[in-house]
């Protein structure tokens, strides 16, 4: 069956790299000053998270989530540096991009590919919208939105559509995808847009929108890792369902269905031989 057209595999393969270099690149940006606040200005003794590191000797990685600190040495707050050294850092260098410490690099990546991404996730829409796939891969059948119950316990048991149900998206995909295109991406996109100078005083509404810049910055961090973990569910389901058959899907856009397993017949005849 062919699944993937070639604008959807584009746009598919374009989103993962634009994705892996904002959020590298995102990391080093948050490495600049590694701690969040709400509201219009930083509250320097009351942060929501921070992430320090110790005066102690060696020193030690301390993250603060709403008042409770968790020793995270060896990843968060202190990490090995290129020297091999213990280095005061919110996240480690090899999530980071650049590596080393650079907030010039990093704003670089992240604002080239958070456009690369934005245009490309237009193109996307406006291939779906004109080839009615939006409306076929997002919006789910008044038939699966019945069965929604039930495409829960598949998921949870590991239990994947055959034969024609494995055709299209199931309600779950498809709600997933609505809130991911819909819903976290844009406020992603103007959670970043409320963090530059530049937009608020040509669109100061982003300011009142999230509250203040600070909030917007807790925003577009914590959104960052809604999409993180979509990601990660994403491509464990992947490779659970047939990582073969899903990766030749998204490269070539044919896509192998598997016969639907009847259940066998509960009427046994009596009497055969064998």
């Amino acid at each position: 069956m062919f699944r993937h057209p070639l604008v959807i595999r584009v746009a598919h393969w374009l989103n993962a790299l634009c994705l892996l270099v904002l959020l590298m690149s995102g990391l080093q940006i948050f490495n600049a000053h590694p701690a969040l606040y709400w509201g219009k200005v930083s509250t320097f003794d009351t942060p929501l998270m921070s992430m320090a590191s110790s005066e102690d000797d060696p020193p030690k990685g301390v993250t603060t989530v709403l008042g409770k600190s968790f020793d995270t040495t060896g990843f968060l707050g202190s990490s090995a540096g290129a020297d091999g050294q213990p280095a005061d850092r919110g996240f480690p260098s090899w999530a980071t991009l650049p590596s080393e410490q650079d907030l010039t690099g990093g704003r670089s990546w992240h604002f080239f590919f958070a456009w690369a991404f934005v245009l490309n996730g237009l193109a996307y829409l406006l291939h779906g919208l004109l080839s009615g796939q939006l409306r076929f891969r997002l919006v789910p059948s008044r038939d699966q939105i019945r069965h929604f119950g039930a495409s829960i316990r598949e998921h949870l048991t590991l239990r994947f559509p055959q034969g024609d149900e494995a055709k299209r998206y199931n309600v779950i995909q498809k709600l997933t995808y609505v809130a991911v295109i819909l819903v976290l991406l844009p406020v992603q996109v103007l959670a970043g847009l409320a963090m530059s100078p530049a937009m608020d005083a040509a669109a100061p509404f982003l300011l009142t929108m999230f509250g203040g810049r600070q909030s917007a910055r807790t925003v577009h961090f914590i959104v960052a890792n809604l999409l993180v973990l979509f990601v990660v569910v994403h491509v464990a389901l992947v490779v659970l369902s047939g990582f073969w058959n899903n990766m030749r899907g998204m490269v070539t856009g044919w896509f192998v269905i598997e016969r639907k397993v009847e259940p066998a017949s509960a009427s046994v005849q009596t009497g055969e031989t064998t």
